[in-house]
C-alpha cells in the first residue's frame, strides 16, 4: 500500500465507541484520525454504529457515511479490519464468524503484538451488570447521557467560535461524580481479571468512554477510549509498543494521574 509521507504508521491501531448515527459522534474528528493514520491491523471493538438510536431516530449525515467507507476502503487496500460489537451494534452479533467488505466480525480477539504479548480485544458490556441484568435502565440511561452530549455539543461549538480547542465537558463531569468513578474503577478490575482467566498479557476493550491503559492484578489493561467525548484511539508501534492517542485537543488540566499515565507507553 501506497503511504502518503504524511501519514502516520503503525502495526495495530484499536478504536471503539464511535456511536454513528447519534449527534454526539465526532465523525468530523474521526475522519482526520483515519486519514492521518495507517495500520497493518484496524480492531473495531464496539458500539461503533449506535443501534439504540437509531431505533428511535434515524440521523445518518454524510461524514457518518464517510467513516464507514474510509474503514472499507482501509480494508481493500490490505489493512486486516476486525470488527467486535458492542451493546449499541448488538445486531451485529447475530453474522460473528463473516466477513463483510473485507470486515471480520467476532465476538472476542486475542492479539498477539509485535514483542510477542497476547491481548484479548473484547467490547466489554458483559462486565457491565446494568447492560447485562437490566437492559431497560441502559437504555433509560442512554437517554440522559444523549442529553449531557448534545450539551457538550453546545458548548464546544460554542468553544469553537472563540478559537478555543475542544474541550469535553461531559468527561469534566463524568469525573466529579462519585458513583462513576467507581463504577469505572470495578469495571476496569473485572475486565482484568477476565484478562487473567484467559491467560493472556493483557486486554483491550471499550464501552465504558474512559481512555486508560495501566496494569492491573498483573495484567494490562487498555481501553481505547470513545469518538463522542475524548476522541482517543489505542495504537501499537512496529516494536510491539502500546499508546493511547488523544486527537483531538491537550490533556485538560482536570486529568487524573490515571489519564496522564495513560499517555505514556507500555
Amino acid at each position: 500500500m501506497k503511504i502518503d509521507a504524511k501519514t502516520i504508521k503503525y502495526r495495530t491501531i484499536w478504536i471503539s465507541d464511535i456511536h454513528l448515527g447519534t449527534r454526539g459522534c465526532q465523525a468530523e474528528k474521526l475522519l482526520d484520525f483515519l486519514k492521518k493514520t495507517d495500520s497493518d491491523y484496524l480492531y473495531l471493538a464496539g458500539d461503533i454504529i449506535d443501534g439504540w438510536r437509531l431505533k428511535r431516530a434515524w440521523y445518518w449525515p454524510q461524514d457518518h457515511n464517510d467513516v464507514v467507507q474510509k474503514v472499507l476502503r482501509k480494508a481493500r487496500k490490505g489493512t486486516r479490519v476486525v470488527f467486535v460489537p458492542g451493546n449499541h451494534d448488538e445486531f451485529a452479533r447475530d453474522y460473528v464468524s463473516n466477513h463483510f467488505g473485507g470486515v471480520e466480525v467476532v465476538d472476542r480477539a486475542i492479539h498477539e503484538t509485535a514483542d510477542g504479548r497476547k491481548l484479548l480485544v473484547i467490547h466489554g458490556d458483559e462486565f457491565d451488570v446494568v447492560v447485562r441484568y437490566a437492559k431497560w435502565l441502559a437504555v433509560l440511561g442512554d437517554g440522559a447521557y444523549t442529553g449531557l452530549l448534545a450539551l457538550n455539543n453546545w458548548f464546544n461549538s460554542l468553544r469553537k467560535q472563540l478559537n478555543l480547542p475542544y474541550w469535553s465537558l461531559s468527561a469534566y463531569l463524568k469525573f466529579k461524580v462519585k458513583n462513576a468513578v467507581k463504577y469505572i474503577a470495578e469495571y476496569e478490575t473485572a475486565i482484568a481479571r477476565a484478562a487473567v482467566t484467559a491467560g493472556v498479557d493483557g486486554v483491550v476493550c471499550g464501552h465504558i468512554h474512559h481512555a486508560e491503559m495501566r496494569m492491573i492484578e498483573g495484567v494490562l489493561y487498555c481501553n481505547d477510549g470513545d469518538w463522542v467525548e475524548s476522541c482517543t484511539a489505542l495504537a501499537e508501534h512496529m516494536d510491539g509498543r502500546l499508546e493511547l492517542i488523544h486527537w483531538a485537543a491537550p490533556e485538560p488540566v482536570w486529568a487524573t494521574n490515571s489519564v496522564r499515565e495513560a499517555t505514556c507507553e507500555f
